[in-house]
């Protein structure tokens, strides 16, 4: 039953920090999410973590206007 209940906690957790990045408008979806928290909960940085998802999403943004650029 213990493990019911925290199965449920860690499933509202999550729910709450879904909604708060969306209200900050990170565009990270609940996978995302999940993967940066577990990686906080490793050791990480956040901060570092946040510079990384940052200039990856340059990096995705740049190869998409080379794609488009040369088609």
């Amino acid at each position: 039953m213990a493990n019911a209940a925290n199965l449920n906690a860690v499933r509202e957790t999550m729910d709450v920090l879904l909604e708060i990045s969306r209200l900050l408008n990170t565009g990270l979806d609940m996978e995302s999410l999940s993967i940066c928290v577990r990686l906080c909960e490793q050791g990480i940085n956040p901060e570092a973590l946040s510079s990384v998802i940052k200039e990856l999403r340059k990096a995705s943004e740049g190869l998409k206007t080379s794609e488009n650029s040369t088609s």
